[in-house]
């Protein structure tokens, strides 16, 4: 996965980073886990439910972009996500977005926005190294990852997934 520009990348030799089980990325604020066609197939395989069900119980509709709705998990009042019970009741199965993180790319774009979140997430720039070539196949699953909007999945539901 080198690209021309790892050169010059601020974490050409690596990124620390080590959950802490704190759960900040699980919660604690209002946000979104969007969902797409492959984390709801896998969802809905964990819990051993059809879609219709999963997305009955689970999930919301999130405004997106031009106006579009896209497929999201739920949140409790408290904004913890919907998945999350002193754990993730779903880690083996969790969404891309989830399995990614902190390698998101805008939040590795640039050092001053990876230190800005490592002040709200004690994991960052702790614990093992994270390789180059890690970290941008996690940003490219992330960034490939898209999510379900809701056509596809009223679809899905209507041909009895």
């Amino acid at each position: 996965m080198e690209n021309e520009n790892s050169e010059n990348c601020f974490y050409k030799n690596g990124l620390h980073f080590e959950c802490q089980r704190c759960s900040y990325c699980c919660g604690h604020s209002p946000g979104f886990v969007y969902l797409s066609k492959r984390d709801l197939m896998t969802l809905c395989s964990h819990f051993n439910m059809k879609v219709s069900e999963f997305v009955a119980k689970y999930c919301r509709w999130a405004d997106y972009y031009y106006g579009t709705q896209v497929l999201a998990l739920l949140e409790k009042k408290n904004y913890d996500c919907i998945l999350w019970e002193n754990g993730c009741s779903a880690y083996e199965a969790r969404p891309v977005q989830c399995s990614t993180y902190p390698f998101w790319s805008w939040m590795i774009a640039d050092e001053k926005t990876w230190n800005e979140c490592a002040a709200e997430c004690p994991g960052m720039n702790k614990g093992c190294v994270w390789p180059y070539e890690e970290i941008e196949k996690n940003k490219k699953a992330y960034t490939d990852n898209v999510p379900l909007h809701r056509e596809e999945v009223e679809a899905m539901i209507a041909n009895g997934e």
